[in-house]
């Protein structure tokens, strides 16, 4: 029997489900302490029109598996847009079944599409089940930059300095 795999648009129905995948995947990174994201964070910054970020929904016979989000970035040098991927997750009972792949072909369709120069994500060093699954992709890592941030009380700090 085949199961069908189904790759969509989030649409605000998705909140409550992107929300719970989000903290699964907190937990899988050891860090569900800081997922800070509501419902209604995800209904404003994700699924309304002109959101900053975009989800897909993975379905496996109509049943949601997994998600990703995704943003649109610029390349000074390239001259391009990028396709940046915040998240992606797929239930554990169902990795190895291509779902993850089906999510990461959605998302460099829409990257051709959208004329991007490259697709950007971070992994975790320690994942190496994610790195593997990636780097059988053909997707390298990039060693020469280091990603700094600035949140919370730094943050707001420089911001008002």
């Amino acid at each position: 029997m085949t199961r069908s795999l189904n790759i969509r648009p989030a649409v605000r129905e998705d909140a409550a489900q992107i929300l719970d995948f989000i903290r699964q995947l907190a937990i899988y990174e050891k860090a569900e302490h800081e997922v800070l994201a509501s419902e209604d964070d995800i209904l404003r910054h994700v699924l309304q029109d002109n959101a900053v970020a975009s989800a897909l929904i993975c379905e496996r016979d109509g049943v949601a598996i997994g998600f990703a989000v995704y943003f649109f970035s610029y390349s000074t040098w390239l001259g391009k847009p990028g396709l940046f991927l915040e998240d992606l997750f797929v239930l554990p009972e169902h990795r190895g079944d291509g779902a993850g792949k089906a999510l990461l072909v959605r998302l460099a369709q829409l990257a051709v599409d959208k004329g991007c120069g490259r697709m950007e994500w971070n992994v975790l060093n320690w994942n190496s089940p994610a790195i593997g699954f990636y780097e059988s992709l053909k997707a390298r890592p990039q060693s020469e930059w280091t990603t700094y941030r600035l949140h919370g009380e730094a943050l707001a700090a420089l911001a008002h300095d």
